[in-house]
């Protein structure tokens, strides 16, 4: 029998995965897993009854997991890693925060106006420091094997590519092949999932 998952929806596409990163998160290891299961997909602006009688804070991801609704995705992830811990997606602490100011340097580049503020040279910085990690250690953040850190991260670069391309006509460098390297990792899963982020942004 199939998990149950509530998701969010796009804005203006309710057909259409919204841009949700907790929520893609949760899909990614349920993939992964090879966990099978049916998503509903939530309009948040328009919530239906009975999503918020089973949610009642109408946030998203909520999952039902032995008849018990979880809604937090730290706790799903942790759950689905323990119920099903193959293929394991745990990390080593010391790559835990691989990565995590590449996010933040994105939404600021993506806001600023001002093309000298020195936002795009710190994303850039970033991304090199990403490049040279995945040289020394990738293909995955981890090595060989994808983690949760993957899940977490592949979702951010989807957001970051499509986003800077469509509003700054801006791309990521051919010299960073191993951050493009990665990303094209992340495909196979990630953009199949039919995330519209445009449709938020």
């Amino acid at each position: 029998m199939a998990l149950e998952i509530c998701v969010e929806a796009a804005v203006s596409a309710p057909n259409i995965l919204g841009d949700c990163l907790f929520c893609q998160r949760v899909l990614l290891s349920l993939e992964e897993k090879k966990i099978p299961y049916k998503s509903h997909l939530i309009s948040l602006g328009d919530k239906p009854q009975w999503f918020l009688e089973i949610s009642p804070e109408g946030k998203v991801p909520v999952v039902k997991i032995d008849d018990k609704l979880v809604a937090d995705s730290d706790v799903i992830v942790g759950i689905l890693e323990e119920k099903k811990p193959e293929p394991p997606l745990a990390i080593p602490l010391e790559f835990a925060s691989v990565g995590s100011k590449i996010f933040p340097s994105f939404v600021k580049f993506l806001k600023s106006k001002d093309p000298s503020d020195g936002t795009e040279q710190a994303l850039l910085e970033e991304l090199k420091a990403l490049n040279g990690h995945l040289k020394a250690h990738g293909p995955f953040i981890a090595g060989e094997k994808i983690t949760v850190v993957d899940l977490s991260f592949a979702p951010n670069l989807y957001h970051l590519e499509v986003a800077l391309g469509h509003f700054k006509n801006w791309t990521i460098p051919d010299n960073l092949t191993h951050v493009l390297n990665y990303i094209k990792l992340n495909d196979k899963t990630y953009y199949g999932m039919g995330c519209d982020i445009l449709e938020i942004l």
